[in-house]
Order: structure tokens, then C-alpha cells, then sequence
């Protein structure tokens, strides 16, 4: 399928060890929409979290629509992910068994959808930063 990417965020393969991802949608108010299809959006630091049995997508910043005055939403409000409950309940027990975290990777519509890419990951040490770059050269 062809899919128009929006925003990637770059600094998630340098900080973290990816071991899974999973596509899901997103929950946004109009503006949101008209502003992302101008490609206005930030990824960096943002991360998802499970809450009560739903996903929660936190510090994304996506910029106001100027033509949209009132109807505009606060940039980096908490937005809630479209995941089936089985899902839900396989990640949670994934960040709770192995200490993991799921944060952002990517931001693109698929088949006129708004979608999010979050990543199962953990936090890399300084060492294994070094260790990487050694491998590279």
C-alpha cells in the first residue's frame, strides 16, 4: 500500500533497542487532520502508555491549522490509540514482564488514515551507543 509519511523520529534507532512494532490508529479532531496532511508534526520524546485498559500517545506536537482559529486543540494534548483489545492486553503484558517501554516511531496516512508506528523498545546504555558506532566503521 502506498503511504505517505509524515514525520519519523529519527533519534528512536540511536537511543533505543527496537524489538517489535505495531501499527495502530489515531484519534484526532479535524484541525489535527489538515494540519498533519501539511506535514506538521513532531515526534521527538513523545511515547504511548496503557492506561485502564487503552492507549495513550503522549508529547506528539502537532501544530495548530491557521485557518481553523477556534476549533484549534492544545499542539501536544494526550491522544488516544485505536488497538484491539487483545493487543492491548499482549503489549501490556510485554512492558510489564520485561521492563520495556513503547515509544513513537513513526507518523503517516495509509489509505487516507492517520496511523502511528510505536516500537517495543529499551533504552540503550552509553556503552552500547559506542559499541554500535565501532561496528559501523
Amino acid at each position: 500500500m502506498k503511504e505517505k509519511i509524515i514525520a519519523t523520529n529519527r533519534q528512536a534507532h540511536r537511543d533505543y533497542a527496537i524489538f517489535e512494532t505495531i501499527e495502530c490508529g489515531i484519534e484526532l479532531k479535524g484541525a489535527e487532520v489538515k494540519s498533519l496532511r501539511e506535514g506538521k508534526a513532531n515526534l521527538k520524546d513523545s511515547f504511548a502508555r496503557i492506561e485502564s485498559g487503552e492507549v495513550f500517545l503522549y508529547n506528539t506536537h502537532i501544530s495548530p491549522y491557521e485557518q481553523a482559529s477556534i476549533f484549534n486543540v492544545e499542539p501536544t494534548r494526550v491522544r488516544r490509540l485505536l488497538l484491539h483489545k487483545k493487543e492491548i492486553n499482549r503489549l501490556a503484558g510485554k512492558l510489564v514482564q520485561r521492563g520495556l517501554t513503547l515509544i513513537t516511531l513513526k507518523l503517516y496516512f495509509k489509505k487516507g488514515l492517520a496511523k502511528v508506528e510505536l516500537g517495543l523498545a529499551k533504552g540503550k546504555r552509553l556503552y552500547d551507543k559506542r559499541r554500535q558506532i565501532k561496528r559501523k566503521e
